[in-house]
């Protein structure tokens, strides 16, 4: 299959690269480093992507920006760049994929725990990721016979953890983590959220 990857250049974004690439066609999609340059948090940046991809079979997305700071201390801007980047990015995906996506093709949105598990300082990063899985759910409504939807909510992923000098012992190694966007590219579902966390 062609598959494009949005985030390729991430930490997510990398492993389900390095997951897919031996039996796929991958096309990379960031905002410097990859094959082709896309800014979520601009829609007319993501049309343009895809006129230059013509057509996939899939695309995953594995980007998206959301500001977590206390409540108290959040600005309306804010709260504006957190819901046009990670939600509508990821709304203009799907919005925009039209055309470009083969009939029966697959499209895989990133969300994560803190829609169903929120913390002190989470609140616009909660309002994001909640938003991303209600409209997975619904444009996989929207969109049945034409693509599938899936959302993939990651929880937190090992090499995050370590990065910010906790234990990675508390996390999902991000290969792991790709192994669910890899399902939700190879499996007959639509509709669903998976959530990839450690109890």
């Amino acid at each position: 299959m062609r598959v494009l990857i949005v985030g390729a250049t991430g930490l997510l974004g990398k492993e389900v690269v390095r997951l897919l690439s031996p039996e796929h066609q991958v096309i990379g999609a960031s905002r410097k480093g990859s094959d082709l340059s896309v800014d979520l948090a601009d829609k007319a940046s993501i049309v343009s992507m895809y006129h230059q991809l013509e057509t996939v079979d899939a695309v995953i997305c594995a980007a998206g920006a959301a500001k977590f700071a206390p409540l108290e201390s959040l600005t309306d801007e804010d709260f504006a760049f957190s819901l046009t980047n990670k939600l509508m990015g990821q709304v203009n995906l799907v919005r925009c994929s039209v055309g470009h996506v083969e009939e029966g093709g697959s499209l895989t949105l990133t969300a994560g725990i803190l829609a169903q598990h929120p913390m002190a300082g989470s609140a616009t990063v909660s309002i994001v990721n909640a938003g991303i899985e209600a409209f997975g759910r619904s444009a996989a409504l929207e969109l049945k016979g034409k693509a599938r939807v899936n959302v993939v909510s990651p929880g937190w992923v090992s090499e995050t953890l370590a990065a910010m000098g906790q234990a990675r012992s508390a996390g999902v190694p991000a290969a792991a983590v790709a192994q669910a966007y890899r399902r939700c590219l190879l499996e007959d579902i639509t509709g669903e959220v998976i959530q990839v966390v450690k109890w």
